[in-house]
C-alpha cells in the first residue's frame, strides 16, 4: 500500500523519516520544499502539489498545524475536494477542535472517502524515536487498517471509539502535561533562587516518585537554558486554547489551566514563542521582577558558595 504524508514540520519530518525508512511506500508533499529532501533520501516520492499525493496514494496522512492549512492542502470548500480525496482514507493526525475534526469527517465520507484521527502524544524526540502514542477514531474499519501502519511512530495505539474521541482525549492528555511542564519549571525556578544545587535538584527529582519521562527531558534543558524547540510555546499557547474552549462547551473549570494560560501568553510576549515549551521560565523569572538570582558552584566536599547576583526582565532580545 501506498501511503500519503503532507506536512513536514517539527513533529512531521521525523515522523515521515521513520516511515520512509521502515520500508513504507511514501509519498510526501510539504508546503516548503527543502524539508522534503531528507525524506527523498530516504527513499520516498516526493511530488509537486498535494493532488499528486492523493492520486498515488491509498492512504493520506494529514499532519498540520491547524484547520485552514489542513483545508487549503484538500480542497475543502472548492470543487475539486470531493475528487481529491475519494476513495482514499484521510487521517487527520494533527491538533484541532473537536467541532473541526467532526465537520471535516461529515465532509470527508460524503465525498466518499474514510475518516480517521489519529492525534499523538509526545514531541520532536519520541517522534525521532517512534515513542509516541497514538489515540485512533473513527469508522472502525478504517481505524483497523490505518493502525499497523503507525507501528513504526508509535510506542503503543489506542482506539478511543468515534470522532472525535481521539482528539478529546489528546486534549485531556495535554492537559496534563502543559501543568505538569509548568510546575516542574516554576519547581526548577523556585530551587535555583533559594541557591540550591541545580543538578542536585535533578538527582532528587529523578530519584523521587515524580520522576517520569517528561521531566526526565525536560530538567536537562531548564539546567542548560536550552531552549530548542521540542514542542513549541506557541503550540501549547494553541493546545491551552483548545482545551479551554472544550471545557468551556461544557461547563467544566479548568483553573490550573487558565494560570498556565496567562504565563504562557506572556513567554510569547516576551518575544520566547518559537522556543521550547520550557520557555516559560522567562515568564516566571519576569514575574519575580529583581528578585535575586542564585548560582551555586559544587564544591569538594559537598561544600558550595552562592553568588547572589540582580537578575533581570528578559526581552525578545533575549531570545
Amino acid at each position: 500500500m501506498d501511503v500519503g504524508f503532507i506536512g513536514l514540520g517539527v513533529m512531521g519530518q521525523p515522523m515521515a523519516l521513520r516511515l520512509a525508512r521502515a520500508g513504507t511506500r511514501l509519498v510526501v508533499w510539504n508546503r516548503t520544499a527543502a524539508r522534503t529532501e531528507p525524506l527523498r533520501a530516504a527513499g520516498a516520492v516526493v511530488v509537486a502539489d498535494p493532488a499528486e499525493v492523493f492520486a498515488q496514494a491509498d492512504v493520506v496522512i494529514v499532519m498540520l498545524a491547524d484547520g485552514l492549512a489542513i483545508d487549503a492542502v484538500l480542497g475543502r470548500g472548492t470543487p475539486h475536494f470531493a475528487a481529491r480525496v475519494a476513495g482514499s482514507t484521510v487521517v487527520h493526525m494533527g491538533t484541532t477542535s473537536p467541532e473541526y475534526s467532526q465537520g471535516l469527517e461529515a465532509d470527508v465520507r460524503a465525498a466518499g472517502a474514510r475518516y480517521v484521527e489519529a492525534p499523538v502524544s509526545g514531541s520532536r524526540v519520541p517522534a525521532e524515536n517512534g515513542d509516541l502514542v497514538a489515540m485512533l477514531a473513527g469508522d472502525e474499519e478504517a481505524v483497523q487498517q490505518v493502525r499497523p501502519l503507525l507501528g513504526p511512530l508509535c510506542r503503543e495505539t489506542f482506539v478511543c471509539g468515534p470522532a472525535p474521541n481521539a482528539l478529546l482525549m489528546k486534549l485531556s492528555v495535554n492537559l496534563f502535561l502543559i501543568a505538569q511542564v509548568t510546575a516542574l519549571t516554576e519547581a526548577f525556578h523556585f530551587a535555583e533562587r533559594q541557591g540550591l544545587d541545580r543538578n542536585l535538584f535533578m538527582d532528587v527529582l529523578g530519584a523521587g516518585p515524580m520522576a517520569s519521562a517528561v521531566t526526565r527531558m525536560k530538567t536537562p534543558k531548564l539546567l542548560a537554558r536550552d531552549f530548542a524547540v521540542q514542542a513549541a510555546v506557541l503550540d501549547v499557547l494553541k493546545n491551552n486554547r483548545l482545551i479551554a474552549e472544550a471545557a468551556r462547551k461544557n461547563g467544566l473549570s479548568s483553573p490550573l489551566l487558565d494560570v498556565c494560560h496567562s504565563l504562557f501568553q506572556e513567554t510569547v510576549s516576551l518575544g520566547h514563542g518559537a522556543e521550547d515549551m520550557v520557555a516559560v521560565l522567562h515568564a516566571i523569572e519576569a514575574r519575580t521582577q529583581g528578585a535575586p538570582r542564585a548560582d551555586v558552584d559544587r564544591r569538594a566536599g559537598g561544600r558550595g558558595t552562592v553568588d547572589m547576583t540582580a537578575d533581570r526582565r528578559h526581552t525578545p532580545d533575549d531570545a
